[in-house]
């Protein structure tokens, strides 16, 4: 079993291909400097969310408490990881060409026969 240790998650790059599946710095979503720290610390983050890795540092205690929502992010890190939250957190919308979360299905039903044309001959 190998022991995960700070300097081994930061060499590590943190993807996220269910969400990204380009990567963060061709989604359009996040600057150079923010897709760069998101590879840079995604691996440390999630390891110290998951409880694999416990904070050391007064840095990655602050970083810990940040990504948890107990503080506001104050580094660009921390502010990274934030909007990264807020972008796979948001709430889905429907489509217009098919039925969706908000869709009315009293639109488009065929039991209304007010609506029929009639032609005669």
């Amino acid at each position: 079993m190998t022991i995960i240790t700070r300097e081994l998650l930061l060499k590590k790059p943190f993807n996220d291909f269910r969400n990204y599946p380009y990567g963060f710095a061709r989604s359009g979503d996040f600057s150079i400097r923010e897709s760069d720290a998101l590879t840079h610390y995604g691996c440390l983050i999630t390891a110290m969310l998951n409880g694999e890795f416990k904070p050391t540092s007064q840095e990655d205690i602050d970083l810990l408490a940040a990504a948890k929502g107990e503080q506001a992010p104050a580094t660009p890190v921390e502010k990274a990881w934030a909007k990264y939250q807020a972008r796979i957190h948001r709430p889905k919308v429907a489509s217009m060409y098919g039925k969706g979360k908000f869709a009315d299905d009293s639109l488009g039903s065929s039991s209304d026969t007010e609506d029929d044309l009639i032609v005669e001959d």
